[in-house]
């Protein structure tokens, strides 16, 4: 593994910073409390290929690779974690789909425009009852006689949702199939059928909107079937193992940014006559939160750059996504306890780094998901 980055990639790395740092961070705390779908700023990203990084140029994206995504993701979160879950649903979930499984005429109507930031895609696959268990979703698809299908069902927890333009949706066609009788559909939102729901109350990530989406007997075209009819939960499946990488990068920046606003404040912060870095008991925490930052980083980037070869990564991805989710999560917890009665209010964003680390130990495959992706891709056993 090349441990060196490419003088693009770096390139990308400066331009995300940039936009991060001028952007992204003066508004984090507004976007936060609001809840506010932060739409300026994401178009910022698009005409800056942000939210097409991997996407070939012919698509409308920036034609890069896993690693330089991984390093774009980093500094987004770093910034804001919301932003950088929009950024990842439409360059993992969305994108990512439609290139490995679409026709040429389906990655040029639904890519190029998600790619160059004029417009936002989702990825339908949970319901209420079907989390972890996608197999148990109950949308249905049902075909007509002219090739068409009607749609009817719900789909939960939708990121984007409110404010999608194009969605990757997954539902049933043959109930008797199990895996196999899930297909991939093209949604286009402005089409008569499709209605949203409200927009969930968040504990963290707050500016990316996130709601429950409902298909009333709402018409796809034979043309707009993503893959082959039966193919839906290989694709969401393989989506999900891109998309894991996205997520590990996601909680490396939010834990990158709880690491260094703890760093400052302990060089800062005094007690009993001394900075608070002179304890050993803090100077213990900070080397734990390094280690973990660093293992977490590395993991990742070895998924991406095992991705980036066109090799196997399903395993790569799913510890790099372990871990770093962990690590945000306890890194977050300590940065908030050195921080002390400050950590604990809005006035630094401590507690905001806390809160939005949380969902990367739950979404794109719980924590407990990955430990059984791992540990069945070692064994062999189901």
């Amino acid at each position: 593994m090349e441990f060196g980055f490419s003088e693009e990639q770096r390139m990308l790395q400066d331009v995300a910073r940039r936009i991060a740092r001028e952007k992204i961070a003066p508004s984090a705390e507004y976007h936060d409390r609001t809840g506010e779908f932060p739409l300026e700023n994401i178009r910022a990203l698009g005409e800056n290929g942000l939210m097409g990084i991997e996407v070939p140029a012919e698509y409308g994206g920036a034609a890069m690779d896993t690693v330089a995504y991984v390093l774009a993701m980093i500094e987004i979160a770093a910034a804001d974690a919301a932003h950088s879950t929009i950024l990842s649903v439409n360059n993992s979930l969305f994108c990512n789909g439609i290139l490995s499984f679409g026709t040429e005429a389906q990655k040029q109507k639904y890519v190029r425009d998600i790619a160059e930031g004029r417009e936002i895609g989702a990825f339908a696959l949970t319901e209420s009852q079907s989390g972890s268990d996608a197999t148990a979703m109950r949308c249905r698809a049902i075909r007509q006689d002219d090739g068409s299908f009607l749609v009817n069902g719900k789909k939960s927890w939708i990121t984007s949702g409110p404010v999608a333009r194009y969605i990757v949706l997954f539902a049933v066609t043959d109930p008797g199939q199990g895996a196999r009788g899930i297909t991939a559909f093209l949604i286009d939102t402005a089409r008569e059928g499709f209605h949203r729901g409200k927009t969930e109350p968040k504990m963290g990530i707050r500016a990316s909107a996130t709601c429950e989406i409902e298909f009333t007997d709402y018409r796809v075209r034979p043309d707009e079937v993503l893959g082959a009819e039966g193919q839906g939960f290989k694709i969401a499946m393989g989506v999900l193992d891109a998309g894991r990488i996205g997520i590990a990068s996601q909680a490396i920046g939010i834990a990158r940014a709880a690491y260094e606003a703890t760093i400052a404040y302990v060089k800062e912060r005094k007690a009993f006559g001394q900075p608070i870095g002179a304890f050993q008991m803090t100077q213990a925490k900070i080397a734990d939160m390094k280690c973990k930052l660093d293992a977490a980083l590395l993991l990742t980037l070895r998924a991406a750059w095992l991705k980036s070869q066109g090799q196997r990564f399903s395993t790569e991805a799913s510890v790099a996504k372990l871990t770093a989710s962990e690590a945000a999560m306890w890194i977050t917890h300590q940065a908030l306890q050195i921080h002390g009665g400050m950590g604990y209010s809005k006035e630094l964003p401590v507690e905001r780094y806390f809160r939005d680390a949380k969902i990367t130990e739950i979404y794109e495959g719980t924590s407990e998901i990955q430990r059984l992706v791992i540990a069945r891709n070692e064994t062999g056993l189901r």
